[in-house]
């Protein structure tokens, strides 16, 4: 990595505190008596119901829902044997995974020492804390007896992510490409470059799904596993090949599927002609695969290539599966995992490709098209549906071969995950996904600011802005060394500088006068007002075609940059009014309040058109809208004015968007408990925690979200504004450099929405 991404990575990981995880209580501790029953003397009643019962530990405490990564630091990354204290950013950064896209809680364990034997005597001996054991970068071949060993002695599920994660996908994707080609696993023939946990493990899970172990051959550095090597493991032997073929080229005539999990530019194109028709070519080797797919294409156009890299199409990733596998495995409190959790997995994870692509996914990833076809045989990760197919499976799968200690009911499970929906802590993820890679050109007003300057520095190196500065280039040109930033004006964005670039100055001057010339704007003011009013100047390249989209303000009063952009950006045709709309990112999951910053006293017209732009801006982000329309009132209990227009909008969406989850009016805490809802009316219209409140008037709005981001552990998105015409976004003054970028991001995907 260049100097500049090591400074930044460093700093991620140092500041405000150092690592990325933290421990935080689940239950108040704010008076006598909580003490009391959180420690002495109350705490002795959980634990005489465990030591009466021991698998009341999952009613008593978070082992049901924690997990332990571990690692002794000799496989790691691409780094290798770096030793167990150098693995644990690492380690740590599992561990969010998990959390973050299955609400699994992970004490990271970092043990020190190469002895196969002491390591699995020090994890054996922490069954008791944990529910689940997720090893992690361990060298082969030690990994397979530490797993073997920690198996046969641990009775909850132990799992090694770098085989089995990798088997699982792979699977899933190898099943797939095989449907497309019209071929089975029963039929085909399998290649491998690359004989260590993960080949070998992706091997036995597709030898147990069908493939024949016969149409197995392995290589490796010293070439192919052949009868007559020496020194190989049982699970290698298995396929060991009576061949008098030596090298991978050898191996590769007539072979359906090339499985490389080795090394950069191993498999040479000259070599493709050898395979059978129609091939699939899984490349996964990270970051530089065995074959790069265009060179793989331009020889065999009839091919299935995979990766594991993000940008390109069908990236092979762990992250499919293993916070989902964990997830099912917890939730029925099984033993182990098993070869049919992992088969269930893969077929979780392969039947969701062949169905249509979730809208929120098909939206954020842009002009891709994702149907079922060669460039689409596994989900992306950010469909939010992978929790609740992956999960239930793995579930159904342990009841079904005695491994559940906590069976479940399947499709209660499913509907539960489906609207938990965990995933939504990660909102903007797939907007990210969307936008990487469009080089979407967007106007930045405040171009000289250093938010905005970093934020385009990382738009930039996430490849989804062409970025148009509108700032003097003598500023920039002292700011940007001193900044430590490394785009470079001209090769990197566009100045448009209001000093020097006269002519494209006096177009949108003119162009000016003719859109805010009847909107308060006097001709002799378009000059000034073009030059001097950053605002202007990006509304006016928008309006223009010269860009895309733009981001404006943030160095002033919000409702005065407001004022310039309706003058000169139209509203969407048969819209009342524009309004806003920001999304805070909570640990509890995504939610959303508008109308937060435009109209001050909403009329039942207008509330319910907020509600129908906010819910579709919604689904942009893969979430189902759950709407709840606030009051003082609960469902009916007021008169008051402001009960009666809640009341009266609710009227008017259910008659425009009658399969819109929407209800009211009713308290805060109303929405986000159904419980509580559930006390109050029988026929409540969604269920679980809203994730949009819709509030009665600006201040409502503006207090509960300023009250709710206050918090620095609350990441906030937007306001984003909504019924204009064309892609424009004002900043507030206190938006930092993230929030900058996610405006960003979601423009970009406007912009592709729009097209």
């Amino acid at each position: 990595m260049d100097d500049t991404l090591r400074r930044a990575a460093l700093d991620y990981h140092r500041l405000p505190t150092p690592g990325k995880v933290t421990i935080e209580p689940t239950k108040r501790m704010i008076n006598q008596r909580d003490l009391a029953l959180a420690y002495s003397p109350g705490v002795a009643a959980p634990c005489e119901e465990i030591a009466a019962d021991p698998g009341k530990a999952m009613d008593y405490t978070a082992r049901g829902n924690l997990v332990a990564v571990i690692s002794n630091g000799t496989a790691v990354l691409g780094l290798g044997a770096i030793g167990a204290l150098a693995s644990k950013p690492v380690m740590e950064g599992k561990g969010v995974l998990f959390k973050k896209f299955a609400d699994i809680d992970v004490f990271d364990i970092e043990v020190d020492t190469t002895d196969p034997e002491k390591f699995v005597e020090a994890v054996a001996l922490l069954e008791p804390t944990f529910g689940g054991i997720n090893l992690e970068d361990i060298k082969a071949p030690e990994c397979f007896a530490i797993e073997a060993a920690l198996r046969e002695r641990m009775s909850i599920p132990v799992f090694h992510d770098d085989q089995h994660g990798t088997a699982i996908v792979v699977a899933a994707a190898v099943r797939n490409a095989l449907v497309l080609q019209g071929k089975t696993l029963a039929e085909a023939k399998l290649v491998t470059s690359g004989a260590g946990a993960a080949a070998l493990a992706c091997v036995d899970l597709l030898v147990a799904m069908g493939l024949p172990a016969e149409n197995v051959t392995l290589t490796d550095k010293d070439g192919v596993i052949h009868a007559g090597r020496e020194g190989m493991l049982p699970n290698m032997a298995r396929y060991a090949r009576n061949t008098n073929a030596r090298t991978l080229p050898d191996v590769l005539p007539g072979a359906n599927v090339f499985l490389g999990l080795s090394a950069p530019g191993v498999l040479k194109p000259e070599w493709l002609p050898l395979l059978a028709e129609n091939p699939l070519i899984f490349a996964l080797a990270n970051p530089e695969p065995e074959i790069l797919p265009d060179v793989a294409r331009e020889a065999r156009p009839d091919a299935i290539i995979a990766t594991g890299r993000s940008d390109f199409p069908n990236q092979v990733n762990n992250v499919l599966c293993f916070p989902y596998i964990f997830r099912g495995a917890l939730d029925v409190g099984a033993t182990a995992i098993n070869e049919p959790m992992k088969m269930a997995a893969a077929e979780a994870i392969a039947s969701l490709a062949r169905l249509p692509a979730h809208e929120s996914v098909s939206q954020a990833y842009g002009g891709r098209k994702l149907v079922f076809g060669p460039e689409y045989i596994i989900p992306t990760p950010f469909d939010p549906r992978l929790i609740a197919e992956i999960a239930p499976a793995v579930a159904k799968a342990a009841m079904e071969t005695g491994v559940a200690t906590r069976p479940v009911d399947i499709e209660t499970y499913r509907r539960a995950l489906a609207q938990k929906n965990t995933r939504s802590a990660q909102v903007m993820l797939p907007v990210f996904e969307g936008a990487r890679g469009t080089r979407t050109r967007i106007a930045y007003g405040e171009g000289e600011d250093e938010r905005v300057l970093r934020a385009i520095q990382d738009a930039l190196d996430d490849g989804i802005v062409s970025p148009v500065i509108v700032a003097r280039r003598r500023i920039l040109e002292e700011r940007l060394p001193a900044l430590g930033l490394r785009f470079e004006l001209d090769r990197d964005v566009e100045v448009i500088d209001p000093e020097t670039d006269e002519a494209l100055m006096s177009e949108l001057v003119e162009a000016y006068r003719t859109a805010a010339g009847r909107k308060g704007v006097p001709a002799p003011e378009a000059i000034r007002h073009v030059h001097r009013r950053p605002t202007v100047t990006a509304a006016m390249l928008l309006r223009t075609g010269r860009v895309d989209a733009a981001l404006v303000g943030g160095n002033s009063e919000y409702w005065g940059q407001v004022k310039h952009v309706l003058r000169i950006i139209e509203r969407e045709p048969g819209a009342q009014r524009v309004y806003a709309l920001s999304g805070l990112i909570l640990d509890a999951g995504a939610l959303f309040i508008t109308d937060s910053h435009m109209v001050t006293e909403p009329t039942p017209e207008q509330v319910a058109e907020m509600t129908l732009l906010a819910s579709e801006e919604l689904r942009h982000f893969g979430l189902d809208p759950r709407v709840a329309l606030l009051s003082h009132s609960n469902f009916g209990a007021s008169h008051s004015p402001s009960a009666r227009k809640m009341r009266a909008a609710l009227a008017i969406l259910r008659e425009a968007a009658p399969d819109l989850a929407v209800d009211g009016e009713m308290h805060a805490d109303a929405a986000l408990s159904q419980p509580l809802r559930e006390r109050l009316v029988s026929d409540g219209r969604f269920e679980g925690s809203a994730n949009l409140l819709v509030m009665p008037n600006l201040d409502a709005a503006n207090i509960t979200l300023t009250a709710l981001s206050a918090s620095s552990s609350t990441a906030t998105v937007g306001p984003m504004l909504m019924g204009l015409s064309q892609p424009i976004h004002v900043l507030t003054p206190s938006a930092t450099s993230r929030t900058i970028l996610n405006l960003t991001a979601i423009a970009a995907s406007e912009v592709l929405t729009k097209a």
